[in-house]
C-alpha cells in the first residue's frame, strides 16, 4: 500500500509540475524533491521518464474522463444544462490558478506530439474520448428536443472539443477567463440556439 501511494503521490506532484513547466522541462529531481522520494528509487516505480509521463496521462485522462461523465450523464438537469456547467466549472479552476494551468492534455500535446510518437497516440485517443462524451450529451440534447433536429452532433462534438480547447489555451497565454467566457457565450447563444441550428 505504502509503494502504491508513493507511486501516486509522485505522479500527482509530477503533474502539478509538469502543468507549470512543461515535461521537457520538468526535472525529474525536483519532482523526488518535492515528493520526498530518494533519487534512486524512481526507477523502482517507473521504467524511464517516458513512462512516468504517460502514467501521469493516464491518470489525469481517468480523472478526467470521470469528471466529465458525472456532469454530462447527471440526468437531474437538462443536457445543455449539464454543458453550461462542465464549462463553469472550468473557468472556475482556471480563475483559481489565475490562469496559469490550462489543460494538461492539451498542454502536452502541443508539447509532445511531434517529438513522440507513443505520446501522440495516448494523447489522441484521450482527446477522442472527451469527444465521445460530448457526442453523447449533445444526442441527449437532441432527444430532449433542446437542439435541431438537423444538428450534425459528430461535427458539433469535434467542434466544440477543438474550440474549448483553443480557448483554455488563449485564457492562458492572456491571463484573462475571456476567452473561455466567449467561447461558453457564442456556444450557447449562437452555435447551439434552435433558431440558429433549424
Amino acid at each position: 500500500m505504502k509503494r502504491a501511494n508513493k507511486r501516486q503521490e509522485l505522479i500527482q506532484v509530477g503533474s502539478e509540475i509538469i502543468i507549470r513547466q512543461g515535461f521537457n522541462a520538468a526535472s525529474i529531481n525536483e519532482i523526488l524533491t518535492t515528493a520526498g522520494v530518494p533519487k534512486g528509487s524512481f526507477y523502482y516505480y517507473f521504467s524511464s521518464k517516458e513512462d512516468f509521463g504517460l502514467a501521469i496521462i493516464e491518470d489525469f485522462a481517468h480523472k478526467y474522463l470521470q469528471k466529465l461523465k458525472n456532469t454530462l450523464e447527471d440526468t437531474q438537469i437538462s443536457p445543455l444544462t449539464r454543458l453550461r456547467k462542465l464549462f463553469e466549472l472550468k473557468i472556475t479552476d482556471m480563475e483559481s490558478c489565475q490562469c496559469t494551468d490550462g489543460c494538461l492534455i492539451g498542454n502536452l500535446a502541443q508539447e509532445l506530439s511531434a517529438q513522440n510518437e507513443l505520446f501522440r497516440d495516448r494523447l489522441n485517443q484521450v482527446f477522442v474520448n472527451w469527444e465521445e462524451c460530448f457526442r453523447q450529451c449533445l444526442q441527449a440534447a437532441y432527444e430532449a428536443g433542446e437542439i435541431a433536429e438537423d444538428s450534425q452532433i459528430d461535427d458539433l462534438a469535434k467542434f466544440i472539443l477543438s474550440s474549448w480547447e483553443g480557448a483554455i489555451l488563449q485564457a492562458k497565454v492572456t491571463k484573462s477567463l475571456l476567452p473561455m467566457q466567449t467561447f461558453v457565450k457564442i456556444l450557447f447563444e449562437q452555435v447551439l440556439s434552435k433558431s440558429n441550428l433549424s
